[in-house]
């Protein structure tokens, strides 16, 4: 077992992890455990159905394949349309809109699959166990979901976890390693190989500080369309690469490695979210039990925990 696991096992939910040390927590599981497989199935439309960042993860999954996607806002659109043959649902919990979706499906008599990390999830009994593919996670706080989805990513690209987390100790901490507290806002510039990545980095700022932090995440192609037309001073570019652009605030370089994939990438970007989580106010850890409290009162949120 790596230190970071053991470091991540000794946090609870009056000490909570900060994203940072959960991404090295995830590259410790894996790296002693290459085990996740994600199969083919043999769907020749399918539907790939998820929410938020499961959504954004499928899509790196089944990139360039004739699948339809959707979310808890069209599924009943997609999953109506000609030709679906099926529906496979991404869900890090099983619960939530998983079986709302699955429910669904089954009414228009089409097969279901789960891909999950929850073995003992609210879908099981509407598809049945043999319908669904249980993936390793850590236990982490709630939303922060990194070893789900990583996990799902590397079952794609087969990178190698200890590769990007020696990377991340042995280069990216000393390049990182400033006062951020002096900017209110931040600017990735990201390859346009990791496009896929952008949403679900974003997705982690909103989750982690609201609106209490600017940010904004764009390839170097997506740049050249007027992103940095308004200037402001206190706004950090983090550019990952070293192409020209238009700025007029501060940049930092990191030059990435060229064995890094989508989801060394996907770590190397959440670790330098976790970095900034740990210098500004803990704005997620100070809300999240309330939060958490609130989405007990309904049956959708009913077994949601502060650590899934």
């Amino acid at each position: 077992m790596g230190r970071y696991l053991d470091l991540l096992k000794n946090t609870n939910e009056k000490n909570l992890a900060s994203l940072d040390l959960v991404v090295m927590a995830a590259l410790d599981l894996f790296s002693s455990d290459l085990s996740v497989k994600i199969p083919d199935f043999d769907f020749k439309k399918p539907v790939i159905v998820g929410s938020g960042n499961a959504k954004n993860t499928s899509k790196i999954l089944y990139e360039n394949r004739d699948v339809y996607y959707a979310d808890e806002n069209n599924y009943k659109e997609i999953i109506s349309m000609p030709g679906v043959d099926g529906v496979v649902i991404f869900s890090a919990s099983g619960g939530k809109h998983a079986p709302i979706v699955a429910q669904y499906a089954k009414e228009k008599k089409l097969r279901v699959k789960l891909v999950t990390c929850n073995e003992n999830n609210e879908t099981n009994k509407i598809i049945g166990v043999e319908n669904i593919i249980v993936t390793p996670r850590n236990l982490e706080p709630y939303t922060y979901n990194t070893s789900t989805y990583m996990g799902w990513i590397i079952a794609k690209t087969k990178e190698n976890p200890k590769e990007i987390s020696d990377y991340i100790e042995q280069q990216l901490k000393t390049k990182i390693d400033i006062d951020f507290t002096k900017y209110n806002s931040f600017l990735f510039v990201i390859p346009n190989k990791f496009a896929n990545i952008a949403p679900l980095i974003e997705v982690k700022f909103i989750e982690l500080f609201g609106r209490n932090i600017a940010r904004d995440v764009k390839t170097f192609e997506e740049m050249k369309h007027a992103v940095t037309v308004v200037p402001n001073p206190k706004e950090l570019c983090i550019r990952f690469g070293k192409q020209d652009i238009y700025l007029s605030g501060d940049i930092i370089d990191i030059e990435l490695p060229d064995f890094l994939g989508l989801a060394g990438f996907m770590a190397v970007s959440y670790y330098i979210v976790g970095v900034l989580q740990n210098q500004f106010p803990p704005y997620f850890k100070n809300h999240i039990e309330n939060y958490i409290s609130y989405l007990n009162k309904s049956d959708f949120g009913k077994n949601i925990k502060i650590i899934v």
